[in-house]
């Protein structure tokens, strides 16, 4: 095919001109003041770790600052509630855990629809749920430590972040799918298990 003159001579004027097009365009880029990074858990744990490091990397890659912001309560709720009531111009930011998608089931008047209201941007890190046991203990694989719950209903204690936590949530699962109970332990148990005294 052969290409007429006037033809390639206004396509190369074209392409001389998309670098400074692009530079324009570059000029006018997300953000052009700080932005808040909402955190629905208190200071100093994973997700505000997490927060920090991932404010810290956009504030270097764009040029300007993130702002961590900490609301803790309710599950992580009061954080979603705080940004849907942020103006939607992509300056308040939220961070969101597991939570926040299985907080439906626990809580019967939330404010918000969290699958209509919030719009994921990007996924930050992936965590994993691990069973323990103290070395102590005469269950030594999960079929063990089933069928001793089993035997010896209320004997088992679980520890976990709070009600809503991942941990939480992934022991009351592994309760409902093998038949197993736990019990909370009272502090005058807790005592005597794990404080020493004099």
């Amino acid at each position: 095919m052969k290409l007429p003159r006037r033809n390639f001579l206004h396509l190369a004027a074209g392409a001389a001109a998309l670098p400074a097009v692009s530079r324009l365009a570059w000029a006018q880029a997300y953000p052009t003041r700080p932005v808040r990074l909402l955190v629905g858990w208190p200071p100093g744990g994973a997700a505000d770790v997490v927060g920090r490091l991932t404010g810290q990397l956009l504030s270097e890659q764009l040029g300007h600052q993130f702002v961590i912001e900490n609301r803790p309560g309710a599950g992580g709720n009061l954080a979603v509630e705080a940004v849907l009531k942020a103006a939607p111009d992509g300056y308040t930011l939220l961070m969101i855990g597991s939570n926040n998608a299985w907080n439906v089931t626990l809580y019967d008047n939330l404010s918000f629809d969290f699958v209509r209201d919030i719009a994921p941007v990007a996924s930050i890190v992936r965590g994993v749920g691990v069973l323990v046991v103290h070395p102590s203990f005469s269950a030594k694989s999960v079929p063990d430590l089933i069928a001793y719950a089993k035997a010896n209903p209320g004997k088992i204690n679980m520890g976990s972040g709070g009600v809503g936590s991942p941990q939480h949530v992934f022991g009351e699962l592994f309760k409902a799918v093998y038949g197993v109970s736990d019990k909370p332990m009272s502090a005058e148990e807790w005592k005597k298990q794990f404080v020493k005294e004099g």
